[in-house]
């Protein structure tokens, strides 16, 4: 029997990291496949675990619930058939809801010799206030679907934050298995024997889709999917955190705003409150215009509110980076050669004018 472990969690809060780790530590030997949903039309993140011998299934440019409503019945089966793994990762997009995934998953496996096995959701700590108030639609169902709550980024947290970001989470899952201790302390394999002992309740999962019918026109101007092999080098050199104080009339985008079409009653898709730009480039950067555009998007809320950007350019001097940026913070680090550059901004009315203007593509 195959078994599913499903790795939810908001953009940027670290489920790739925790995949990677799990796969070097907690599955030694095991025969693996990760099955992965980006929210956007270049697919990033992806590459480097094909390093570590993994199978990836990639499903760009996909809503969480077209994906896998549609595609994702057909991709597990072919995965099952054709790699007979004895585990799944499932990837889930950053914005999609964990209720989705975890019906699709259950309406497909009661065909198969399949089992899931853990439903995870790996937060933000520092940023789990500002996400819950914000998207709460979305950040919220996949803390109350999780069977273990995998809390990242608590080294930086103090303890009186660390126990705010608790309680709140408790209010919306209360059986949870929680994780507070900072990753580096814990290997793998403590973590997965945590998950084990997480209840899974897969009993309510009709409740949150009562009904709806997802009549979504969605219009994405990149139809192709990405599947390249992309080795990528993940040595930390530049980690900024801004953890400064906001002030009314600070323009960062990234403390509370109120978006009141994401809170209110009724079921919504991830392609009516967030969406995505992307491009491919040739252009090369030096590594202080990336920084000086990294710190634009973190102060500056002129081009919408942005969750998460990443990617891989190419460095005047002819090497190449690669970047993540998460509300308040952002990491450069070198990367292998790609077959171009990729750049990926994800939000909420984002303005697509201004962010070709910035990246000056």
């Amino acid at each position: 029997m195959t078994k599913i472990e499903i790795i939810s969690g908001f953009l940027g809060a670290g489920k790739t990291t925790l995949i990677k780790k799990l796969i070097a530590e907690a599955f030694p030997g095991e025969k693996l496949v990760l099955i992965e949903n980006e929210f956007g039309e270049i697919g990033i993140d992806g590459g480097f675990l094909k390093e570590a011998g993994i199978q990836i299934t990639e499903m760009n440019s996909g809503c969480i619930c077209c994906s896998l409503v549609g595609d994702f019945g057909t991709a597990l089966k072919e995965v099952i058939d054709t790699y007979a793994p004895d585990r799944i990762l499932i990837e889930p997009s950053g914005v999609g809801k964990l209720s989705d995934v975890m019906k699709a998953v259950q309406n497909v496996a009661g065909h198969m010799d399949v089992h899931i096995d853990s439903s995870i959701v790996v937060v933000d700590g520092k940023k789990c206030k500002m996400y819950m108030k914000n998207f709460g639609e979305f950040f919220n169902n996949q803390v109350e679907h999780a069977g273990t709550i995998v809390l990242s980024r608590t080294q930086s947290m103090t303890e009186e934050k660390l126990a705010e970001a608790v309680k709140m989470l408790r209010e919306h899952n209360d059986k949870a298995t929680m994780i507070t201790t900072p990753w580096e302390q814990l290997n793998g394999k403590q973590i997965l024997d945590a998950m084990k002992h997480a209840e899974l309740d897969m009993g309510d999962l009709d409740q949150d889709d009562d009904d709806h019918e997802h009549e979504h026109h969605h219009d994405h101007d990149h139809e192709h999917e990405h599947h390249h092999d992309h080795h990528h080098d993940h040595d930390h050199e530049h980690h900024h955190d801004h953890d400064h104080d906001h002030g009314e009339g600070c323009t960062c985008g990234c403390h509370d705003h109120d978006h009141h079409h994401h809170d209110h009653d009724g079921h919504h898709h991830a392609d009516e409150v967030f969406t995505s730009w992307g491009v491919e480039t040739p252009k090369r950067f030096s590594r202080e215009e990336l920084e000086k555009i990294l710190e634009t998007l973190s102060k500056s809320g002129l081009y919408g509110l942005i969750l998460r950007a990443k990617g891989i350019i190419q460095n005047t001097d002819g090497s190449w980076m690669e970047f993540d940026f998460v509300p308040e913070e952002y990491e450069i680090r070198e990367g292998n050669p790609d077959y171009t550059g990729r750049l990926c901004v994800i939000g909420s009315l984002l303005d697509e004018d201004g962010l070709k203007e910035l990246f000056g593509v």
